[in-house]
């Protein structure tokens, strides 16, 4: 898909650029694979902000993603690529022989009458999902189990990938976008090729307006505000912000390392480039 410059006829189409989507599907989502969708507006479920900058938005319908690919060894047809509001790729629908329709995250080159299979080991062709341990190394995959059976939960992004670069006692190594060298079990599952749209970096909103649409409020510096409100608030003219950047509530940020020692630290190889 190709990126859209438009006129600059109002202010808001001045910067505007954004991905041309003339050939997705143009009706409404399949009803039986979608459910309501409520927004949080940023609160918990004692109704206090716990996450700030987020409320409004256009209202949603959740489709419901197969995550397992877990109908083996049964082909299906792409009936549509369709645009999900909820996520960056697109997603696919796909008619199965038996007559059951699935939601697949689409991958790049997937067209309307391809055709998709899931199992043990597949062609390796984009949309078809198999075992890692079953890959042929050297294959470029996206949408990776990180436990068996659980369902994909990396590289989901559009236009993200990873690359299959070795196998060893039942573990597969992937090596992630950010550079990441990681193992996972060789039972996980994985989908063959990157994840469509990936000319979504590329786009330029426009104008505030349009992150409201998306439910994000204007998020305020905390250099901008009085001293009452944040810490690196008052000052007399421009100020930096102090010599520690920190949170309303005092937690050093901006490049704090936070991550903890996680039970998974084990399954990485290389940390992701700095």
């Amino acid at each position: 898909m190709a990126l859209k410059k438009y006129k600059p006829r109002t202010p808001g189409t001045r910067q505007l650029i954004s991905v041309d989507r003339s050939g997705l599907w143009k009706g409404k989502p399949e009803k039986a694979l979608t459910e309501g969708k409520k927004g949080t507006g940023g609160r918990n479920n004692q109704g206090r902000v716990t996450s700030r900058y987020i409320g409004g938005g256009h209202k949603k319908r959740y489709r419901l993603i197969d995550w397992k690919r877990d109908k083996w060894d049964m082909e299906g047809t792409v009936e549509r690529i369709e645009y999900d509001p909820n996520r960056t790729g697109y997603i696919a629908l796909i008619k199965y022989k038996d007559g059951e329709k699935r939601y697949i995250l689409a991958p790049q080159r997937l067209a309307v009458g391809s055709k998709v299979i899931a199992g043990e080991k597949t062609d390796v062709k984009p949309g078809n999902a198999m075992k890692l341990g079953k890959m042929p190394v050297g294959t470029i995959i996206h949408n990776i189990e990180m436990k068996p059976g659980k369902g994909a939960q990396m590289v989901r992004s559009a236009g993200t990938f990873a690359q299959l670069v070795g196998r060893d006692q039942g573990y597969a190594q992937i090596r992630l976008a950010s550079g990441e060298l990681r193992i996972v079990s060789g039972e996980c599952m994985a989908t063959v090729g990157a994840v469509s749209n990936p000319d979504h970096m590329n786009i330029n909103i426009g104008k505030a307006g349009r992150n409201r649409w998306k439910g994000k409020k204007p998020h305020v510096r905390g250099v901008v505000m009085n001293p009452v409100d944040h810490p690196h608030g008052g000052g007399e003219g421009r100020t930096s912000g102090g010599r520690h950047p920190v949170t309303p509530w005092g937690k050093p940020t901006k490049g704090k390392k936070t991550r903890k020692n996680k039970s998974t630290d084990k399954y990485i190889i290389r940390r992701r480039k700095k």
